[in-house]
């Protein structure tokens, strides 16, 4: 089943409650791992107000690295009543100030699609295993690179109950294949997104579609890449990128996936 929507304008009420009260009870940790011998730092989120298990969401960071932008994603998760794990995919310390050195490092991490499926998978097991997490509810959303890795895991057949991709790229040499995707798939694109144009776009569409996945596609009018990032205006200013922050569209990504988690988790 494949649903797509094109954004429009629409008043929308407000997700939260009172930040006090969201935040009262958040717990956080920073975590160090391994895999394949190399160490990587991943945050963990949850909100102990809650004491039954609950879904657990893992969240991919942009081409920059694991920043404060996904240990913010991961709390608003863990707001939202989540256990969240804003993983690595570079390694402890490879976080980037500049274009160049983003591309290097998601090169380096995407050379060897195995490689980047088993630093998913790494992090997947310890988000899994945490006190509060019920491991057969599992979800992850990505942002920018990272929202091609969790299409790409989708691709591969990762166990996972859903995907949520913001301003990721939609191509990939990995093509799903009918039987083979487990997870529901979102996907939120910026109409005018240069760095995703309207052919990837149109190929994922087919894509899912030839594969018998569960997709829902939204496409914002007049956005650009890296909507959801406050960050994005400044990187624009200072590196001349064709990037935007878009408040309506971040909010309205944003309440689309929560409406999508409860659908999968059966909440």
């Amino acid at each position: 089943m494949i649903r797509i929507r094109t954004a429009v304008p629409t008043a929308i009420l407000s997700l939260f409650m009172t930040s006090t009260q969201a935040l009262a009870e958040m717990q956080t940790e920073t975590i160090e791992y391994t895999v394949d011998g190399q160490t990587f730092t991943g945050y963990l989120a949850w909100d102990d107000e809650f004491d039954q298990k609950r879904p657990g969401v893992l969240v991919v960071h942009e081409w920059w690295g694991h920043n404060e932008f996904a240990r913010e994603q991961a709390e608003k998760l863990a707001a939202s009543g989540y256990t969240a794990f804003a993983l690595d995919m570079y390694g402890s310390g490879k976080q980037a100030d500049h274009p160049d050195t983003a591309q290097k490092f998601m090169q380096e991490a995407t050379s060897n699609m195995e490689q980047v499926k088993a630093r998913f998978l790494k992090a997947k097991e310890l988000l899994q295993n945490h006190d509060s997490v019920d491991p057969d509810r599992i979800a992850a959303q990505g942002y920018c690179f990272g929202g091609a890795v969790v299409l790409n895991m989708a691709r591969m057949g990762v166990d996972l109950d859903g995907v949520v991709s913001y301003h990721g790229a939609l191509g990939s040499p990995l093509q799903a294949e009918a039987g083979a995707v487990k997870a529901k798939v979102q996907v939120y694109t910026g109409g005018a997104d240069d760095m995703v144009p309207s052919e990837q776009v149109a190929g994922l569409v087919r894509e899912m579609q030839n594969a018998e996945v569960d997709l829902t596609l939204v496409s914002f009018p007049g956005v650009k890449h890296s909507f959801t990032n406050p960050n994005a205006d400044k990187v624009a200013a200072e590196f001349g990128m064709p990037i935007a922050y878009d408040e309506a569209a971040a909010r309205r990504s944003w309440q689309g996936t929560m409406r999508f988690y409860e659908e999968i988790f059966g909440e």
